[in-house]
């Protein structure tokens, strides 16, 4: 056969056998498999308990006013801070003109702990400390953190609360006596707001 003649019968050849796969007649064996997947996100859930921290009355210069409360992570993920958010409002006596001060500055926060953040060491973890509520506003301590001891594992709990625990916080506010003349707050009253913000902890390798 010659060379001319080979040539033309390979090139039928593929030919043909392009056509056969383009035509659909070529076979091959196949499996397939399906899988389910599923993406569920946790939930922050913090809680105050109680609600209300404080609700006093006919106070004067110089009470102080000691409370207790939980910080509760009632959700399915650990939280990693709780920010403080202080905000408030000053109502005037029936009938009065708006003071020359600011009541806020004479009411003091004289310290809030957090009775968990502590160990073998060091006492509770003071989150504020003689501030007075005017200083407060623009400030967002966390209620949560652990600065010093955690590291070393000597009976501190860590930073943050992790899901299903609770943090105890003691607070004590004080109405200061300034050894001057305070009676445009007489009659008054301040409505504190106390914003707890919680915050997830960090993404990882999952």
């Amino acid at each position: 056969m010659s060379l001319k003649k080979k040539l033309g019968l390979g090139i039928a050849s593929a030919a043909l056998g392009i056509s056969l796969v383009g035509g659909g007649t070529f076979a091959y064996f196949n499996d397939v498999e399906t899988t389910n997947n599923t993406f569920a996100a946790g939930t922050l859930d913090l809680a105050v308990n109680p609600t209300t921290i404080i609700d006093v009355n006919n106070i004067k210069p110089g009470d102080r006013m000691s409370r207790t409360f939980k910080l509760e992570n009632n959700g399915s993920l650990d939280i990693s801070k709780v920010l403080i958010n202080t905000n408030y409002e000053v109502v005037n006596k029936s009938g009065a003109a708006a003071n020359s001060d600011d009541f806020g500055k004479h009411i003091r926060v004289n310290f809030l702990k957090n009775e968990d953040k502590n160990g073998v060491i060091q006492r509770p973890e003071n989150i504020i400390v003689s501030t007075t509520l005017a200083d407060l506003k623009g400030e967002m301590p966390d209620a949560v953190e652990n600065k010093i001891w955690a590291f070393l594992g000597w009976g501190d709990e860590a930073s943050g609360i992790e899901a299903g625990s609770s943090d105890d916080l003691y607070v004590q506010f004080e109405f200061v006596d300034n050894n001057a003349d305070q009676n445009e707050f007489q009659g008054d009253s301040l409505k504190l707001t106390w914003k707890f913000d919680a915050k997830q902890t960090a993404g990882t390798n999952r």
